[in-house]
C-alpha cells in the first residue's frame, strides 16, 4: 500500500505480536528473503491470521513479541527500509502461522490482500479467515516455496 512516510500503521485486529525486526538487515548483495522487510511486525490476530506489515520506518514503544495489542492501536510507521526500493509503502501480508526462520516466504503473505483492504476502508468486516485456513489445509507449512508438509 502506497503511503507516505511517516503515517501511522495500526493493527487491523485484536492479537498477538509474534515477531518484531527493528534493525533493518537487508542487503542487496544478499542473502534474499528473511530480511527482505526491513522493520516489520507480525501480529496473530485472534482470528487464528497472521497479519504482516513491513518497510517500516519505526517500530512503536512497547510493540514486542508477546504484547498484546487492540484494533487501532498504533504498531509502526510507513517507511521503505528492505527491498522498498526507496519507495515509501506497506508490504501487508495475511498467512497461516507457520514458525520458523525458514518462514519468511510464508509470513509476507499467501492470500492477496485487496479485497479484505477495500472492505475495511468501506467499514466493512470482511474476514480473511476461511482464505488463510483453505491456503493453509491445502499447502501446510512448506519448508520452502513449491513443497508441501503437514499443517503445522
Amino acid at each position: 500500500m502506497f503511503a507516505d512516510c511517516g503515517e501511522p500503521v495500526v493493527a487491523v485486529t485484536d492479537g498477538t505480536i509474534l515477531e518484531v525486526s527493528r534493525v533493518d538487515r537487508f542487503d542487496r548483495r544478499g542473502p534474499l528473503g528473511p530480511y527482505n522487510g526491513g522493520l516489520s511486525v507480525s501480529l496473530l490476530g485472534d482470528d487464528g491470521v497472521r497479519y504482516y506489515g513491513s518497510h517500516l520506518s519505526a517500530i512503536s514503544a512497547g510493540v514486542d513479541a508477546g504484547v498484546r495489542v487492540r484494533a487501532g492501536q498504533q504498531l509502526g510507521k510507513v517507511g521503505r527500509t528492505g527491498n522498498a526500493n526507496n519507495v515509501c509503502h506497506l508490504h501487508f501480508g495475511l498467512s497461516p502461522k507457520c514458525t520458523g526462520r525458514d518462514d519468511w516466504w510464508i509470513r509476507r503473505g499467501v492470500v492477496w490482500p485487496a479485497k479484505y483492504l477495500d472492505s475495511w476502508r468501506r467499514d466493512g468486516n470482511r474476514s480473511p479467515v476461511a482464505a488463510v485456513t483453505s491456503w493453509e489445509r491445502e499447502h501446510g507449512c512448506p519448508k520452502a516455496p513449491g513443497t508441501t508438509t503437514d499443517a503445522g
